[in-house]
């Protein structure tokens, strides 16, 4: 049986290496992406979307990404249609991050499925892993929220502006604060 490579371990979810050749010459054409397409801010969105679809792993109608924008490889990224993310937002996609259909992030959100492990000999090894993310559809992320490594968040949630969301959160539920937690009424979610 072959030996499996560390980005086909690194798109399974297992330990792998991100110093690995493949991975940094994926991480270099990403960064070279993320140049010309932040450099494209004064496009028209449509030309912008192009872009996108170069590089993302799905990009649906009317989606749209406000630049600068950053990602770790960017063919993990899957985004319905009529999505939109704000200014300067943050994508580690390590492994699979879906964001359904009319959600909207406000600016400097940070989505993250890169992990590391807790033990600090296994840490010092340099073995990482990532978790998916998965947002629903018409969901709101307030700016600068944290969404960590392995999060569900449902169909019409609303994330506070600044959570840190740790664990799952059920569809029309709204959380906030760091950790996110379900609260009752109006939450800030700006952007």
């Amino acid at each position: 049986m072959a030996q499996r490579s560390e980005k086909q371990k690194m798109l399974a979810g297992e330990p792998y290496h991100a110093g690995d050749a493949e991975l940094i010459a994926d991480h270099q054409a990403a960064l070279a992406w993320m140049a010309r397409y932040n450099a494209a801010a004064a496009l028209p969105a449509d030309e912008r979307r192009a872009i996108l679809r170069e590089r993302l792993g799905a990009v649906g109608e009317g989606a749209v990404i406000r630049p600068p924008f950053h990602c770790d490889y960017g063919y993990n990224i899957r985004l319905g249609d009529d999505v939109f993310l704000n200014y300067s937002c943050i994508i580690l996609d390590v492994v699979t991050v879906t964001i359904g259909k009319g959600t909207q992030i406000g600016p400097g959100v940070q989505i993250l499925t890169a992990d590391h492990p807790r033990d600090p000999a296994a840490r010092a090894t340099g073995a990482e892993w990532g978790r998916p993310i998965a947002i629903g559809r018409n969901v709101w992320i307030g700016g600068g929220a944290l969404i960590l490594p392995g999060v569900t968040i449902g169909d019409d949630a609303i994330i506070g502006a600044g959570s840190v969301v740790t664990r799952d959160v059920r569809a029309r539920a709204t959380v906030a604060g760091n950790p996110a937690r379900e609260r009752s009424g109006d939450v800030m979610a700006a952007g």
